[in-house]
């Protein structure tokens, strides 16, 4: 996916680990305040992980999929929200999990979140939950 402003591309862990750690340290560790361990839990290796890039090649957000449907680590840095680079990284996580024939999807969205999320057809299900201290709903596709 290519917008003037930013650029979406499949990343390989092994190669783009310190560009796609950059964002979620940013965001999850500094600004969320989530625990170093609990961000880095081990799944990654495993994941499809998707890089928003800016005009200049700096990594602006993050996103991955799990082989079980589990969509998360959805992050953009602060400069860059609001200006459709979460949409774009859902949008492409959609068409790969659909394209790859992905079991069905659901995430853990930040309840600042959900409304997001129920712009691109997700409904929440079942009970408000803290994940690293911060409340959190499933999220299912509708």
């Amino acid at each position: 996916m290519t917008d003037p402003n930013f650029s979406i591309r499949i990343a390989d862990w092994r190669r783009d680990r310190d560009r796609l750690a950059l964002v979620r340290a940013q965001v999850f560790v500094r600004e969320q305040k989530v625990p170093l361990d609990m961000e880095w839990a081990g799944d990654d290796e495993q994941a499809l992980h998707l890089l928003a890039e800016d005009a200049a090649g700096r990594p602006i957000g993050t996103a991955r999929l799990l082989p079980t449907g589990h969509l998360g680590r959805m992050a953009v840095v602060s400069d860059w929200r609001g200006k459709g680079v979460g949409a774009a990284l859902l949008r492409e996580l959609l068409k790969l999990a659909r394209e790859r024939d992905y079991p069905p999807l659901f995430l853990n969205a930040q309840t600042s979140a959900v409304g997001f999320y129920l712009k691109f057809g997700f409904v929440a299900e079942g009970a408000e939950f803290m994940d690293a201290g911060i409340p959190h709903r499933r999220m299912v596709p509708a």
